[in-house]
């Protein structure tokens, strides 16, 4: 790939998070100037007005904290996503975001579910599965590296705090590998294997010519 089109993906790999976690503090703002309203927006599960939630879910916090916790791995995972699967990152995304908000309207509890963090959990598992599947070096390092970052997101699959979609984490991570899994063969190549991994065939011995050793 020419410097040229490195630097073009380089640019928009962290634009495009950048973006995105901008409009979320832009959307956190107008909710705390309106009086903190828009968490009904959330995802309410099994329920028909809950169903707009599985797209405005990701939009949606409770506490400037709760923002803070999730735009540093969003823009962080947002880049090694899109740097690293450019061909296949947006789908990704969208397909992370679809079933994670799906999972959680069927099976969350009755209550409002807003965040990001299914997002963040998804992608996070994603790039470590991923990473994981490919014979590609680069790749597994770059799976090693969220596992050393991230790895404390697992307790956030158990339900220890009340007040935390401990939902929302489960089904994003679990959307990450199975969309691991159905985009296996697209996305970076396989490294190639090197010349001191591939097997020779080695010379077939005639055992008839071989002389018993003489006792």
């Amino acid at each position: 790939m020419s410097d040229g089109i490195e630097k073009k993906v380089t640019r928009v790999s962290i634009i495009i998070p950048i973006l995105f976690v901008g409009l979320l503090f832009l959307i956190y703002l107008l909710d705390v100037s309106m009086g903190k309203h828009f968490f009904r927006f959330g995802i309410y599960p099994r329920t028909l007005e809950g169903l707009r939630g599985i797209f405005f879910m990701p939009f949606l916090h409770g506490s400037f904290s709760h923002l803070l916790s999730n735009s540093i791995p969003l823009l962080l995972l947002g880049f090694l996503l899109i740097y690293s699967y450019r061909y296949i990152a947006y789908p990704v995304f969208f397909m992370l975001w679809f079933i994670d908000g799906l999972g959680v309207w069927f099976f969350g509890r009755e209550s409002y579910h807003i965040g990001a963090s299914g997002l963040v959990y998804g992608m996070a598992s994603f790039l470590f599965f991923s990473g994981l599947l490919r014979k590609n070096r680069n790749l597994l390092g770059l799976s090693l590296a969220v596992v050393f970052i991230y790895g404390g997101l697992v307790w956030g699959l158990f339900p220890i705090l009340p007040d935390i979609s401990w939902e929302g984490h489960l089904f994003g991570f679990l959307a990450g590998i199975a969309l691991s899994l159905y985009y296996q063969k697209k996305g970076p190549p396989d490294d190639p294997v090197p010349e001191w991994m591939e097997e020779e065939p080695g010379e077939e011995i005639d055992w008839t010519e071989v002389k018993k050793p003489e006792m």
